[in-house]
Order: C-alpha cells, then sequence, then structure tokens
C-alpha cells in the first residue's frame, strides 16, 4: 500500500525564556488532562500520550479489543463544552478546579467578575479554533455566563455588565465561525436565577430572570425580567445580528 507523508518545515515554537517554555508546555500538559475524554469520545481511540499515564501511574489495565471497537464505533458527532473563563497556568503550581473550570493565577491583564473569575471572551474564540482544529467537529456551547449583583432600582435591573458580557462573547462565537469553526448552538447559564451551583448563594447571580430570593432564605419569590432579558431576546430573534446594546438610563 502507497504511503503519502506531510512534511512541514517551519514546526518551531517561539519563546522569550526557558521558563516561560516550561509554563507552556505544563499548559499544554494540563490541557491534555482536560481534553483527554473528549479526545477518546471524538477520535475514537486511546491518544498516544494515555501509554505513558497508564505507565507513570503504574497501571494495569487490560481493555478488551471489543471496548476498543465499541469506542471506534461510537465516535460523537459533535462537542459540547461550557464556557465561563481562561485560565493562567505556570508549570510546578497545583491544580485546582471549581465550577467554572480549572483555578489559575491571577491575570493582570483581564477584568474580573465580583467572584473573582477572569472576563476573556477573545478565548472564547480561540478555544473554538482550538477545538476544531482537534476534532474537525461540530460545537455546541451548552454554558456561558457571569454572576453578578443585582439591584432592584425603581422596580427595574440594569444589569449592563451582564449584557457587555454576552455581546463580547457572542461577538467572539461570531467570529469563531468566520475563522471555519461550525457552532450549532448556544445556551446561557442560566435564564432565571438560582441557588449557585459554586458557592451555595443565591447573591451570585446569572439569570436574565430575577428572584426575590436572599442568602439569609427572605423574599418573596416574585420574578422580575431583568434589562438583559430584552437583550437577549432580541439577540435570539435577530440569530445574533443585532448586538447594539440599549441606551443607558
Amino acid at each position: 500500500m502507497e504511503e503519502k507523508g506531510c512534511f512541514d518545515i517551519k514546526v518551531n515554537h517561539s519563546s522569550k525564556t526557558i521558563d516561560m517554555l516550561e509554563d507552556i508546555f505544563a499548559a499544554n500538559e494540563l490541557r491534555r488532562r482536560s481534553l483527554f475524554y473528549s479526545d477518546v469520545q471524538l477520535r475514537g481511540e486511546y491518544p498516544a500520550y494515555f501509554n505513558r499515564i497508564v505507565e507513570e501511574h503504574e497501571l494495569n489495565l487490560t481493555i478488551p479489543s471489543e471496548d476498543l471497537a465499541v469506542i471506534k464505533e461510537g465516535v460523537c458527532d459533535y462537542l459540547g463544552f461550557s464556557f465561563y473563563r481562561s485560565s493562567l497556568h505556570e508549570a510546578g503550581m497545583k491544580i485546582l478546579g471549581n465550577t467554572g473550570g480549572i483555578i489559575g493565577k491571577k491575570n493582570p491583564y483581564l477584568q474580573e467578575t465580583p467572584w473573582g473569575w477572569p472576563i476573556d471572551p477573545l478565548a472564547l474564540r480561540y478555544v473554538c479554533n482550538e477545538l476544531t482544529d482537534r476534532y474537525q467537529k461540530p460545537l455546541f456551547i451548552v454554558e456561558n455566563g457571569i454572576g453578578l449583583h443585582d439591584k432592584v432600582v425603581d422596580g427595574k435591573i440594569d444589569d449592563r455588565d451582564r449584557m457587555h458580557y454576552l455581546k463580547d462573547h457572542v461577538e467572539m462565537m461570531s467570529e469563531a465561525i468566520k475563522d471555519g469553526c461550525t457552532i450549532i448552538g448556544y445556551t446561557w447559564w442560566g435564564p432565571i436565577d438560582i441557588v449557585s451551583a459554586g458557592t451555595g448563594e443565591m447573591e451570585k447571580r446569572y439569570g436574565f430572570i430575577y428572584v426575590d430570593k436572599q442568602n439569609d432564605g427572605s423574599g418573596s419569590m416574585k420574578r422580575l425580567k431583568k434589562e438583559s432579558f430584552h437583550y437577549y431576546k432580541r439577540i435570539i430573534e435577530t440569530n445574533g445580528a443585532s448586538l447594539e446594546l440599549p441606551a443607558a438610563d
């Protein structure tokens, strides 16, 4: 059988310092850890780097050929993923995480939410391109959102920071589509205020609909549409074509 190869004469990596290169490689190792399951489920086989994991952890695995055949035949048609923030990783640092993903070092170039999560819409475009290059499969962004303190003023909630976050991320999703990524869906976390899965509090609000319930359990449970509700409704109606923010009061 004739074999065909491909040769790239410029497969190199630029780095200012040795320490930076070590950080880059450590981040790559962490990325493999994050994408291991999707590597298996979207490629239909265990990745080559898995062999080293097995060896270094002294795992005694017996994988029947029938199981490998099931994995090969059951390749997923698309990848769904959550995106809230980026993470800055340094070689040797302890790996921690929460409901938003891996917790990295503080990034001095990014703004943060009131709960310290970096706001990095460009990273969403980066991830979409990374995953497209890696798998060549459609993508579904199943969670994206921002937790904020919302206050009712004169019967309204002008959650402009949430609208800015939404606008910036939808714009980057649009840019990713122009880059060649196939994005088949986008859903927000979450449409209505609920108890935060990460901190167990009501005060960390994600919804477009306010729920009158406080951390101490008080409140009427009355619902109120925030200004972001109407903004998101317009985005849906125009399929992301109308992203202009409403005028501030």
